[in-house]
């Protein structure tokens, strides 16, 4: 069955920098667009930045992590990055990879509730 997995989480200060890793399994990978997502305690999850199936990094990113986070994929690992730069307490998440079959072109693809598969998130804390 299809499976995500998101890992990589842990506690980093701030300035620092951190590399997120979701695998994905039992997808035709390269025909899915993968996101990031993070949730704050209280809220619902919000996009940080998506990759479409036929992109290698992403061409969304949030105003929040924009120039700062990068999305890429490796396809011959099933394997997507979010590779975060200059973290800032804000930052402190739990942060979550999902899946959908499509691509992102412009906003389009980067609403969570466009995903259909989602893994276990992974807690990402930024100390000041």
């Amino acid at each position: 069955e299809v499976q995500l997995q998101a890992s990589g989480g842990g506690l980093v200060q701030a300035g620092g920098s951190l590399r997120l890793s979701c695998v994905a399994s039992g997808f035709d990978f390269d025909d899915i667009a993968i996101g990031w997502f993070r949730q704050f305690p209280g809220k619902g999850r919000e996009g940080v930045g998506c990759v479409g199936s036929e992109d290698i990094t992403a061409t969304w990113y949030s105003d929040s992590v924009k120039g700062r986070f990068t999305v890429a994929r490796d396809n011959a690992k099933d394997t997507v990055y979010l590779q975060m730069n200059k973290l800032k307490p804000e930052d402190t998440a739990v942060y979550y990879c999902a899946a959908r079959y499509g691509r992102v072109i412009g906003v389009v693809g980067t609403s969570p509730d466009e995903y259909d598969y989602w893994g276990v998130g992974t807690l990402v804390t930024v100390s000041s």
